[in-house]
Formats: C-alpha cells, sequence, structure tokens
C-alpha cells in the first residue's frame, strides 16, 4: 500500500508540469492581444521552458545518480514554482517589461521541470524489484503526463476565462501540493555511494553504456523523439484545422484536442499493465504501435481529412499507437540499464524526446498549406521507427540490467 501513496505523489508530477505548459497554448492568442506581442513572440513562451529543459535534463540526470532522486526531484519543483511565481506577479503587478520578465519567468521554470518528471523514471525503476511493477508502474507514470495534455487545453482555456493571466498564476500552487507529497509520500530506497562521483568519471560511463548498449539505447532514443515529433506535429495541425477551417476555438476547441490525446492516456495504462517484465512484449508493442501511427498518417494523406469525424477518428487510432509505444519505449530503457545509471540515461532520453516536442508544431507550421507532404512526412517517419522497433531491437539478446 505504502508504495501506490508513493507511485501517486510520483504521478502527480508529470501531469503539473504537463499543465504547467500545455495549457498555456490555448491561450496564446489571449496573451499575444494582452501584452502586445507578435504571434512569434507568444510561442516563444512555450518554447523557452522546452528549449532550457532539453539543456538540463542530462545534468538533472547525473546530479540525481549522485546525489539521490528524491531531493533533485523537490529542488527541481520548487525552481518550476519560483519560475511561475516570477511570471505570474509579472503579468499581474508590473507595467513595464512585463513581457520579457514573463520569458524570464518561464525560462527559470524549464531548468526546474528539468529536475522533476524525467527524474520520475528511474526513480519508479529504483523503487521496484519486480520488472511487472516496473513496467505497471512507468504506464502509470505516462498516463498521468498524458492525462495532463488531455486536461491543459480545457484547462487552460476555463481559467483563462476567469482572468488572462490565471494559467501563469496557478503554476506556484499546484507545483507546491506536488513537493509536499514527494515530500512525506514517496520513501525513495537510499542509493550506494559510489568511489568517484566526478564529471569525468559521469562522461566515461556515458560513453561506456552507450558502447556496450548503444545499438538499442540509440534506437529507443530516436523512437521516442520522432514520436513526440510525430504527436505535437499533428496535434499542431488539428489545433489549426478546427480553429481555421471550423472556427471552433475555446473550450470546445480543447475538448476536441482532448479526443487523440485520450487515446494516448487510455492506452497508455493499458500497455503498462500488459507489457509486466517482457521485453519481446515490449518490443511488439512499439512495433505495432508505430505502425498504426504511420498507417494513419498515410491514410490521412491520400484522403480528404478536413472531414472531421474521419479526422478525429483518424487522430484517437494514431494517439492508440502512440500509447501502445511510450510505455514500452519507457520500460526498456528504464529495465535496461543498471539503476546507478538510469538517472543519466533516462534523462538523456527525456532530452531527445523534449527535442521532438519542440520541433514537431514548427515543422508543422511551415508544411500545413502543404498538407499531403505534411502527412507523407509523418508516416515516412512513422515507418522508420517501425523498422528500426523491428530489426534493431533485440531484446532476447540483452542481459537484465542488475538490481544493484
Amino acid at each position: 500500500m505504502e508504495k501506490k501513496w508513493d507511485l501517486a505523489a510520483l504521478a502527480s508530477i508529470p501531469l503539473i508540469m504537463t499543465l504547467a505548459n500545455s495549457m498555456l497554448i490555448p491561450v496564446l492568442p489571449l496573451m499575444q492581444k494582452k501584452l502586445n506581442i507578435s504571434s512569434v513572440q507568444s510561442s516563444l513562451i512555450i518554447t523557452v521552458y522546452a528549449a532550457v529543459s532539453i539543456l538540463c535534463i542530462p545534468i538533472a540526470g547525473y546530479l540525481s545518480d549522485r546525489y539521490g532522486r528524491k531531493i533533485i526531484i523537490i529542488i527541481g519543483l520548487s525552481i518550476a514554482a519560483i519560475g511561475g511565481l516570477v511570471s505570474g506577479l509579472a503579468a499581474w503587478l508590473m507595467d513595464n517589461h512585463v513581457y520579457a520578465t514573463i520569458l524570464a519567468g518561464r525560462f527559470i521554470q524549464g531548468v526546474g521541470a528539468a529536475g522533476a518528471f524525467p527524474i520520475v523514471l528511474p526513480l519508479v525503476g529504483d523503487m521496484f524489484d519486480s520488472e511487472e511493477e516496473v513496467s505497471s508502474g512507468l504506464g502509470m507514470i505516462e498516463t498521468s503526463n498524458t492525462f495532463g495534455k488531455v486536461l491543459s487545453p480545457v484547462a487552460g482555456s476555463a481559467l483563462a476565462l476567469v482572468i488572462w493571466f490565471l494559467p501563469l498564476a496557478v503554476i506556484p500552487l499546484i507545483s507546491l501540493i506536488s513537493i509536499l507529497g514527494v515530500l512525506f509520500l514517496v520513501k525513495a530506497p537510499k542509493q550506494k555511494k559510489k568511489q568517484d562521483n566526478s564529471l569525468k568519471s559521469f562522461f566515461q560511463s556515458i560513453k561506456s553504456i552507450l558502447a556496450e548498449k548503444g545499438h538499442w539505447l540509440y534506437v529507443t532514443f530516436a523512437i521516442g523523439g520522432i514520436g513526440m515529433f510525430i504527436m505535437f506535429g499533428f496535434l499542431y495541425y488539428l489545433s489549426s484545422v478546427l480553429e481555421d477551417y471550423y472556427h471552433i476555438d475555446g473550450i470546445w476547441k480543447g475538448m476536441l484536442l482532448a479526443i487523440p490525446l485520450s487515446a494516448i492516456c487510455l492506452f497508455s495504462f493499458i500497455t503498462g499493465k500488459i507489457v509486466g517484465e517482457s521485453k519481446a512484449k515490449m518490443k511488439w508493442f512499439i512495433v505495432i504501435g508505430t505502425a498504426a501511427l504511420a498507417v494513419m498518417m498515410f491514410i490521412c494523406g491520400i484522403m480528404n481529412t478536413k472531414g472531421l469525424f474521419f479526422l478525429l477518428s483518424f487522430m484517437f487510432i494514431s494517439g492508440a499507437g502512440i500509447g501502445l509505444a511510450l510505455p514500452s519505449l519507457d520500460a526498456l530503457i528504464t529495465e535496461g540499464i543498471e539503476k546507478k545509471q538510469r538517472g543519466t540515461i533516462t534523462s538523456l532520453y527525456s532530452s531527445t524526446r523534449f527535442i521532438g516536442v519542440a520541433a514537431g508544431p514548427p515543422i508543422a507550421s511551415l508544411l500545413i498549406k502543404n498538407e499531403t507532404f505534411l502527412f507523407f512526412l509523418f508516416a515516412g517517419c512513422g515507418l522508420l521507427c517501425t523498422l528500426l522497433a523491428l530489426f534493431a531491437i533485440k531484446p532476447s539478446k540483452e542481459p537484465a540490467a542488475s538490481k544493484s
């Protein structure tokens, strides 16, 4: 029962960190008007958060290996709360340099986020001895992460109806809730002291791990990043079509965007329960999920995607495919690396996912006038993931990670 509370507290972190970023997306046009800034400047409110996280995640992983997961998570959440406080107070109280201060707060928040969700993955691996429990726990974490994405468009739109900067202002409060949960509920296992914790040893360790396990680590990194690229690319496309073609915005738009995200959430939960400790199942869930994603993107490329029912149906199946792949990738990474190295490697994996998140919307925006090419690009990327998973992931030949 204790570990259920631990897991519940940890699951709140991806939910809150996702809300802290994604619920700003539907209110960016409103922020643009209130702050009198350009669309490019408003997009930086999202981009600066993701960009600094990409750079800081590997550092946070190294620090979690050296000083412990729990303390780094608490520090990360605290920094994220401070960043949210800076942005919220700037929007509320300042008359001059409001945008620059909001951006500075988002930068600080991104630094904190790097030490939060990415460190949860190796901590779940540390807490459980059974690979089946690890897979189930990671499925719950991925479900929570996706549920945050489901909730965020609706929550952001609803909060902005009260006052435009409220989505910024609530971030410190929800971060504090997660800090208290981790502080009092999570009983992280004590990490054994390593003889050499130097930065030189850290880089040598990464080099050694990649040399030993590189053939499948590189593949899982690539699939995770490409999967996020496709996911956020087609979500950007769907958001644009709903607003520009169907003239649907606000909470209704958020609810329709939640349909494919709900599929990711549901299938992430189911996958976490089913794969257990079987690395063969993990591989085939990744193959099936990415293949389904590729097929749906190809169909969108050859059909009229302006039919709302068909478009949402294709996006739902695409979301289901991503939901099959993501928890399997998490489990494969977490269970294939020794505990003392998990923070570093899973953080590198999280960084590649953030790169996909950052790349999806701008690429989609550049190609949105050529829908056929856009969806064929997504289909090709999905097919590449399928082939990589099919031929490069060979779980039967991978030794089990040490539990020490």
